[in-house]
C-alpha cells in the first residue's frame, strides 16, 4: 500500500505489457539496421551494380528508397511503442514479402526473410490478443 490507499502492484505494468514492449523494441532495432543498410545501398558504399542507386535498376531504386524511408520511421515508431509504428512497420514487411516471396524472379528469392517476417507478424498478433486476454481479466 502506498500513502494514498493504491495498491503499488496496480501502478506497475503487467509481465504481458512489459515483454510486448521489450519485443517492439528488440523490432525496432532490426527496423534501424535494416534503414542503415538500404541507406548504405542508397550511398554506393560498396561496389557492385546493386550497391550504387545510379546502377540499380530501377525495382531496385523503388524499393530502396522506399525502405530507406521507411524502416527508420517503423523502428521509432516500434521504440516509442506508438501505435503507428507496427502499421509503418508490416508496410515495410508487406513490401519486402511482395518482393522476396513473389517478385523473386526480379529480386531473388530470400525465403528466411520472408518467414521471418510472418513469424514477427504471429507473435505481435499472440502478444495484442494476450494482451486483451489480460485487460478483460483485470476488468473482472
Amino acid at each position: 500500500m502506498t500513502q494514498d490507499g493504491i495498491k503499488a502492484s496496480v501502478l506497475q505494468p503487467a509481465l504481458i505489457e512489459s515483454l510486448f514492449a521489450a519485443f517492439q523494441r528488440i523490432v525496432a532495432a532490426y527496423c534501424l539496421l535494416f534503414g542503415v543498410f538500404y541507406w548504405i545501398r542508397l550511398i554506393g558504399y560498396f561496389p557492385g551494380p546493386l550497391w550504387r542507386f545510379d546502377t540499380m535498376p530501377v525495382e531496385w531504386q523503388v524499393v530502396s528508397v522506399t525502405l530507406a524511408a521507411l524502416y527508420p520511421v517503423a523502428g521509432i515508431g516500434l521504440w516509442m511503442t506508438a501505435s503507428w509504428g507496427p502499421v509503418i512497420w508490416f508496410i515495410c514487411a508487406a513490401i519486402e514479402i511482395v518482393m522476396y516471396g513473389v517478385m523473386g524472379g526480379v529480386f531473388g528469392s530470400r525465403w528466411m526473410l520472408v518467414a521471418s517476417y510472418i513469424l514477427i507478424a504471429l507473435l505481435y498478433i499472440g502478444f495484442r490478443a494476450a494482451l486483451v486476454w489480460h485487460a478483460r481479466q483485470t476488468r473482472k
